[in-house]
């Protein structure tokens, strides 16, 4: 197992419900980004915490060895290798509710959508299928995973929202975070002129910009204002 350096998680968190994981892409050029195709199978999209990772084919009793070990605030992150088979249901959201976890991502099948359609606590899989995997193979919790196509490390901070989960180390979520924020700062003040009625191009440096490419110059697209 991987040891990461403790994260100051009151920090990460009061950041993070202020910047959106768009912001962080936009801050962040290497930032991990989980595959598009695991999508919010719940009323709630949005969660932050750090990852308690399991792997699992097929057989969902790994699942159940990490939900008993996990913690308040948790983001439980099931490596199912993309396969169909459901690893988790109502039951497992029903339990993740109760100990205060900060969300299930599964990538791999998830079911019982009566339930998680309506439930407040943020699931994501990649598949919604009936049919549950077996019990019978013993998994290791908190191992470095692939979830999404990125790996995910026990301890990494997980962010989801609207736009879908991004990845990042613990070292560098305050950093990376703040970062962020200063993006949506900068953005805001674009909003506010644009509702007063100014151009796109008035605050962006489109001119140079272009200027700088035709002449085959490195260049960056950024706000002016």
């Amino acid at each position: 197992m991987i040891e990461r350096p403790p994260a100051d998680l009151a920090t990460i968190r009061r950041l993070a419900a202020e910047v959106d994981t768009t912001a962080l892409c936009d801050a962040v050029a290497d930032l991990r980004v989980m595959s598009p195709a695991l999508r919010c199978r719940s009323a709630n999209p949005m969660l932050c915490g750090p990852a308690l990772t399991v792997r699992c084919r097929d057989d969902f009793f790994g699942v159940i060895q990490a939900i008993e070990q996990s913690s308040a605030g948790d983001v439980l992150v099931v490596d199912g290798g993309g396969r169909e088979t459901a690893l988790a249901g109502e039951l497992f959201a029903r339990v993740a509710l109760a100990k205060g976890l900060a969300g299930i991502i599964v990538d791999g099948g998830y079911r019982d959508m009566r339930f998680i359609a309506q439930c407040r606590l943020p699931v994501y899989s990649r598949h919604v299928t009936p049919r549950a995997g077996t019990t019978t193979r013993l998994a290791a919790p908190a191992e470095t995973v692939s979830c999404g196509g990125v790996p995910v490390h026990p301890g990494d901070i997980v962010i989801a929202d609207h736009d879908g989960i991004v990845v990042l180390d613990p070292s560098r979520a305050v950093d990376q975070l703040t970062a962020a924020a200063e993006v949506m700062t900068a953005e805001a003040r674009v909003v506010e002129r644009l509702t007063a009625g100014t151009s796109l191009a008035d605050c962006l440096n489109v001119t140079e910009h272009a200027d700088r490419l035709a002449r085959g110059e490195p260049s960056k697209l950024r706000f002016t204002v």
